[in-house]
């Protein structure tokens, strides 16, 4: 009998505990995602995506069609007659491929961009996460002060009694209540670090900074840890970024070598000549049209050369960065592991040492029943019982804290 009560205690607990992860993931999802959808810094990348992405339709672009006009001052006399006017016009073209490679270097750009979307969302939602479990500490330490005062006021009761039967004194007492208002006032200083937590949550969730926020009454730690795979550290958009930056560095090396060719140019004269009055034969006044072709060749090719040079530089550069942030962030990766598991650890000695406590509270309030107490003995133990509390509270807002670090980097 005893064992299948056992086993029904153990079911509603891991089953409340369950359901109380579950609460915290779907309101904390609720959260984020009106962040995502409100925070005007993703509405700024997204932005500047978009005008990235407009750049590939300036890159397809012609040079400038030249026209001109020109007027004798001083009318040539050519066989056929004076020249009075000339129109040309005229229109250079790339070489092949040129326009082709212009619009992929945009079009790499563009994703370089969107990488920086994808890092702004995933920073959000860690900021949101993280401010969340501030607030749930906050909120979880002020309700452990408040059991804590309320238990100093059943001592204190306790206390005047024993100083009316003169088992106590009035210095008992005092210790008490000044024991209170210590609590009282860290209790008021967390109230105060809340609204301020909670102006920077709804300022991430881009809304009026006085909205009440509410967080889940309990969280506790899982009883295991989800597998962590740190191989997707690889895939992180911090990484991602630095590969399609090098990739818009290829793509700028290919149309340097397609500019560095020549240019061919397309054109037509055309000039109006006066009839002769002293001569009348079939081409009299006949104008002039001329076609014309160019061609543009980059001789002097230095800057084409240098060009090259440093995009073979800036390969190098991408490289190195990208390897330095590599290292930062498996870095961070082991230290968010690390610090989950003491956290873990952590609550699991404070727990042990809570229940000791409690015990040596029992013990105490027992020899009260028998006519004797230690009220320095039991601010003692108060102290410690509210230090493990807090504690607690610490270390499961550690735990979610460095989980959530873990989640930015390997999710």
């Amino acid at each position: 009998m005893k064992y299948i009560n056992f086993n029904i205690k153990l079911v509603l607990a891991l089953g409340s505990c369950f359901l109380s992860l579950f609460m915290n993931a779907q309101q904390l999802e609720t959260f984020i995602d009106e962040a995502l959808a409100n925070s005007p810094e993703i509405q700024k990348f997204e932005l500047q995506y978009s005008i990235a992405s407009e750049k590939i339709n300036e890159a397809d672009t012609m040079p400038n069609t030249e026209f001109g006009v020109g007027y004798f001052v001083s009318e040539p006399e050519t066989r056929t007659g004076a020249q009075r006017f000339k129109v040309s016009i005229k229109q250079m073209l790339p070489w092949f491929g040129n326009i082709t490679a212009r619009e992929n270097y945009v079009s790499s750009l563009a994703d370089a961009k969107y990488e920086d979307i994808v890092i702004a969302k995933r920073k959000l939602m860690a900021s949101v996460s993280q401010s969340y479990y501030n607030l749930y500490a906050n909120m979880a330490k002020q309700v452990v002060l408040i059991e804590n005062i309320r238990l100093l006021e059943t001592y204190e009761t306790l206390a005047l009694t024993s100083v009316e039967v003169g088992k106590a004194s009035v210095v008992d007492v005092l210790r008490l209540q000044m024991r209170q208002n210590e609590m009282e006032q860290l209790n008021k200083v967390l109230k105060q670090q809340y609204l301020a937590e909670q102006t920077r949550f709804n300022k991430f969730l881009n809304r009026d900074k006085g909205i009440a926020v509410n967080v889940i009454n309990e969280l506790n730690i899982p009883l295991e840890d989800f597998d962590i795979n740190s191989n997707n550290l690889v895939l992180h958009s911090e990484l991602l970024k630095y590969d399609k930056l090098y990739y818009s560095v290829e793509k700028s090396e290919l149309l340097n070598q397609k500019e560095s060719g020549p240019m061919i140019g397309f054109g037509l004269d055309y000039i109006n000549v006066n009839k002769r009055s002293d001569l009348n034969f079939s081409d009299n006044g006949k104008d002039i049209i001329m076609p014309m072709l160019s061609l543009s060749i980059p001789i002097f090719n230095n800057k084409y050369k240098s060009k090259t040079k440093q995009n073979k530089l800036q390969q190098q550069e991408i490289v190195a960065q990208k390897q330095e942030r590599f290292n930062t962030l498996e870095t961070l990766l082991d230290k968010a592991i690390n610090d989950r598991i003491s956290a873990r650890i952590t609550y699991a000695t404070q727990t042990k040492n809570l229940k000791q406590a409690k015990y040596a509270e029992g013990i105490l309030i027992k020899n009260y029943e028998t006519g004797t107490i230690d009220f320095n003995a039991v601010l003692d133990i108060q102290e410690l019982q509210l230090k493990f509390e807090i504690n607690k509270v610490e270390s499961v807002k550690t735990y979610y804290m460095q989980t959530t670090i873990i989640n930015y980097l390997i999710e």
